[in-house]
């Protein structure tokens, strides 16, 4: 799914204190240093940007809430440093994610050609279903663009991926579509997975039911041979008549 792809599930943004949610997902963002990490997920989760944000150190934690349909979906943003000083660190934060944010800087060349070392990262150390979105960042910046947006758009074929399109955390632009679509992706894999277990839950039940007949008429068949053997050896028990002798 590239940007153009329409949001065609309907949706509602939740408050970031809903206290009640039917459903769970961890996601983590990752990237070089710089490339706006923290500032897209603040954008995107709270409304809010810092021209002056810090760099991350370590890990920081974001919530975003969203209804789809009848279930109320929580995505927990991890938000990764991209020092090298982390790394086992990171590592350790790619199990159990349901999907990874892989966010280069448009005006960033050399971040867009490290997405093969991240995405390596991410193929090692998290389970072989997790999802990867691809995310040009800074597109606010577009006059010092370094990466031409076909470039990106190949490099997403490519490899595979699941969803790509530009942000800006500045204005934010297609931010909050992010998420929306992260939610939509593991809403629609959760109802899948959902079906397909209860399709195997009925087969097997199914098939209990029919072993169950069968057992039922198995002895059915050994309760009539049962009775028939009896009845033969009731006749064949009965004394001989034999004739008077005179």
């Amino acid at each position: 799914m590239t940007e153009e792809t329409k949001e065609e599930i309907d949706y509602e943004i939740m408050p970031e204190d809903t206290p009640i949610h039917d459903i769970s997902f961890k996601l983590i963002a990752i990237g070089d240093p710089g490339v706006g990490k923290s500032c897209l997920t603040m954008k995107a989760t709270k409304n809010i940007f810092e021209n002056d944000y810090s760099p991350t150190i370590g890990f920081e934690f974001y919530t975003f809430i969203i209804k789809i349909k009848e279930k109320i979906i929580r995505l927990q943003i991890w938000d990764t440093c991209g020092q090298e000083v982390y790394r086992s660190l990171i590592n350790s934060f790619f199990r159990n994610s349901s999907l990874a944010i892989l966010i280069y800087g448009i005006n960033n060349l050399k971040s867009f050609k490290n997405l093969e070392f991240w995405l390596n990262d991410i193929k090692m150390n998290s389970n072989p279903d997790i999802k990867i979105f691809l995310v040009g960042n800074k597109k606010d910046l577009e006059e010092k663009r370094e990466v031409p947006i076909d470039k990106a758009k190949t490099f997403y074929k490519e490899h595979n991926l699941h969803y790509f399109l530009e942000t800006s955390a500045k204005t934010g632009f297609n931010v909050q579509k992010l998420l929306i679509r992260a939610a939509i992706v593991l809403y629609e894999e959760s109802k899948n997975l959902e079906m397909k277990t209860s399709m195997v839950k009925n087969k097997n039940e199914n098939n209990n039911n029919t072993n169950s007949i069968n057992n039922n008429n198995t002895n059915d068949n050994t309760i009539k041979l049962t009775q028939e053997n009896d009845t033969e050896a009731d006749l064949n028990d009965k004394p001989v008549k034999r004739n008077n002798c005179c």
